[in-house]
């Protein structure tokens, strides 16, 4: 979910808010945690979000329980607008939310400055989320800056109705079994797909498709002392040289950017045939597609598990509602309302006991073919074996990989060699 924002640009902010937060300090307690106390007075909260949170509803549903609430929402259209005003107004020392919601990939950047964020840390909710997800939130000194929302396992959605034209196996269960391998049987797959289709193609983007592979290598840009090693791991060279084989030479991409106009419009016609999945995408897809037929999801991910993406709630300290924001959040992230944000928007709960209640494992979502999404998303989430270990500088480095891919597959500047050779530079200048 990444922007073509320059990668000067990027590290101009990042830097920028480094010394900038070094300097400013919190504004809050000394051991930042919660100020201020819950109570009847009214009070207007502010959530910030991007993309699709599933908690429209849960908005409504919170302000009926405590009538002197007010929640006022900012929906970022994406996850980079939502960084770019997080990271200025952290900054700033002033502007932003009661809550913010912030995607994982930001969550390393953010753990460098815990005074900026409230300690979220309580009894209460103690096992309440899978151990990585607490783990990827929580400072080396225990201070846990954020309430994990959702988790990202990774199923294909595809249209069924395209399969059966170019004669595929259609139904969910064999499309499964057809992409049940390597990556290199999904681009093969796609071989035959795109010769029996008339110029329907096989997925819709290569940084997307990118994204899927580089999130099951456990080290792809630093080592966990923070090494940069993305320019010299062949594992990363390896995928940019496949990714792009399958999308340019082999012609199986549709030459979209993810998020952009054009990948939104793309939905209302045939452009492509099959879409990486994780469950925050099942809505973002139904949403797009409105009207559209055929849409189905398979119990399957190339190469085995994987997880791409999942949020969480912080409480920043510039907030004068403090207490009243952590009671919003920690009830937004319980596990009852975490089944409801995944029954409207396809969000797959991070939450211990949502993922293993019956409700969820009996969700049916409608839309793409009555598909039973919370057993497949379910089975999805016990097949990732690999947690990426994400540094300081792993959104940056990502994105300037994005760049590099959108070089080649969508404006076709560069070939993917000159376009490397950017990646590399671009890396250097961290």
């Amino acid at each position: 979910m990444h922007s073509r924002a320059r990668i000067t640009a990027l590290s101009a902010t990042a830097a920028c808010l480094a010394l900038a937060l070094t300097a400013c300090g919190s504004g809050g307690s000394d051991n930042a945690g919660v100020e201020g106390e819950t109570g009847t007075d009214d009070v207007t909260l502010s959530v910030g979000t991007f993309n699709e949170f599933g908690y429209e509803e849960l908005f409504e549903e919170y302000e009926q329980l405590n009538p002197n609430v007010t929640i006022n929402h900012k929906k970022a259209a994406t996850s980079n607008e939502a960084r770019d005003n997080l990271t200025t107004r952290l900054a700033a020392g002033s502007g932003l939310s009661d809550i913010e919601g912030i995607e994982v990939d930001w969550l390393p950047e953010l753990l460098e400055f815990p005074d900026q964020f409230a300690d979220l840390t309580d009894p209460a909710v103690e096992g309440r989320w899978l151990d990585w997800k607490t783990e990827a939130a929580t400072t080396e000194d225990g201070q846990l800056i954020g309430y994990g929302t959702d988790a990202g396992p990774q199923g294909v959605c595809y249209r069924a109705d395209l399969f059966e034209k170019a004669g595929l196996p259609s139904d969910r269960e064999s499309v499964a079994a057809l992409l049940d391998g390597s990556w290199q049987d999904y681009f093969d797959a796609g071989k035959e797909f795109v010769a029996a289709s008339d110029g329907v193609a096989w997925f819709d983007s290569a940084g997307a498709t990118y994204q899927g592979m580089i999130n099951q290598v456990q080290n792809a840009y630093e080592d966990n002392d923070g090494t940069v090693i993305a320019t010299e791991n062949p594992e990363v060279k390896d995928i940019y040289e496949q990714v792009l084989q399958a999308s340019v030479t082999d012609g199986l991409s549709a030459h979209l950017t993810q998020w952009e106009d054009d990948w939104v419009a793309s939905f209302q016609s045939d452009a492509f045939a099959t879409k990486l999945c994780p469950g925050w995408m099942l809505g973002v897809i139904e949403g797009n597609a409105e009207g559209v037929e055929g849409w189905d999801i398979a119990d399957v991910f190339p190469g085995g598990g994987g997880n791409w993406g999942g949020s969480y709630l912080t409480v920043p300290t510039q907030g004068e509602n403090q207490a009243e924001a952590k009671k919003l959040a920690e009830w937004l992230t319980a596990p009852e309302q975490q089944i409801k944000a995944f029954e409207s928007k396809g969000t797959f709960p991070s939450q211990v006991e949502a993922l293993e209640s019956e409700e969820l494992q009996g969700q049916v979502d409608p839309f793409f073919n009555d598909a039973p999404t919370g057993q497949i998303l379910a089975n999805r989430a016990t097949a990732v074996e690999v947690t990426p270990f994400k540094g300081p500088k792993y959104f940056a480095i990502n994105d300037a990989m994005q760049q590099a891919l959108t070089r080649v597959d969508v404006d076709e500047t560069d070939d993917p060699a000159s376009s490397w050779e950017k990646f590399t530079t671009a890396v250097g200048a961290l």
